[in-house]
């Protein structure tokens, strides 16, 4: 038998090896059970691309029987939860400031008698727009049910109202990015996404190296903490990410996308301590 050919015993023996050492190594074991169960469980469940049961605050002005129905039929809705019943429009924006509710709905004094007269009164409908996907599925929801319910009061002589469209223009203000451009979403999100994939795979090669050259075990065998040395590996990165997200922001800022930091430079830098960190 030449010495280079492939041996069947050889390479049984090498899987059997392996089996043994993954037995032995939990932490491996641990992972190829645990990171399954945990993507099964982010991906499958607690990642929702249609919200519903969204916080709504409901203001309306008019006490007709086709404003108590938009009401009803809003609360029997599955994405919308009327969680206030604010009394005037200051109540309102403070409420969508404060992202106490994500919705608030208006009802306009006139509006059941301009729906009887046809002429399509106005539904207020002001939304906070920061996260899109909750806002387009709870938008198209709110065109589809209002019709619906209102066509069980349109009835004998009102049945010349009823349609497939609603009898009222429903008015839409988002009190984010009301122009729908993309960089708003896109920039921010960036910064995370960068953050998260560049400093994971960083340090992760930081310790991979340090274990590969032998220089840490030569590190633990000094005065030093295993804590210490953890925390002065992820230290320096702390300034790494700071440096990414500055050439973010002024790569933002230089080709105008129009991104504005409202919030100041100071919340921005305690919250990517808290991220960078984790």
């Amino acid at each position: 038998m030449k010495p280079h050919s492939f041996n069947w015993r050889r390479f049984c023996a090498m899987i059997r090896k392996e089996f043994i050492q993954m037995r032995r190594d939990r932490l491996t074991f641990g992972m190829m059970v645990g990171v399954p169960m945990l993507q099964l469980i982010l991906f499958g469940y607690a990642i929702n691309s249609d919200p519903k049961h969204l916080p709504t605050a409901v203001y309306s002005q008019d006490n007709g029987v086709f404003s108590r129905t938009i009401v009803a039929g809003l609360r029997n809705s599955s994405y919308f939860n009327i969680t206030s019943e604010p009394k005037d429009e200051k109540e309102i924006q403070k409420l969508l400031a404060e992202t106490k509710v994500q919705f608030a709905v208006e009802i306009p004094t006139d509006f059941s008698r301009k729906l009887l007269r046809g002429e399509k009164p106005d539904l207020l409908l002001e939304a906070d727009a920061t996260d899109p996907t909750a806002v387009g599925y709870a938008i198209a929801a709110m065109n589809a049910l209002t019709p619906m319910v209102l066509n069980r009061d349109l009835t004998g002589p009102l049945s010349k109202f009823q349609a497939d469209s609603a009898p009222f223009n429903l008015v839409v203000q988002q009190h984010y990015n009301p122009e729908n451009i993309t960089q708003y979403n896109i920039v921010p999100g960036l910064m995370g996404v960068m953050l998260t994939m560049t400093m994971v795979m960083i340090t992760a090669l930081a310790i991979t190296r340090e274990r590969e050259r032998g220089t840490m075990e030569n590190l633990l065998s000094t005065p030093v903490r295993p804590g210490e040395v953890l925390i002065g590996k992820i230290v320096p990165y702390i300034a790494v990410g700071y440096v990414q997200v500055t050439l973010i922001l002024l790569a933002a800022k230089l080709t105008r996308s129009g991104i504005a930091m409202r919030s100041g430079l100071g919340c921005v830098a305690r919250c990517l301590t808290i991220f960078i960190m984790a």
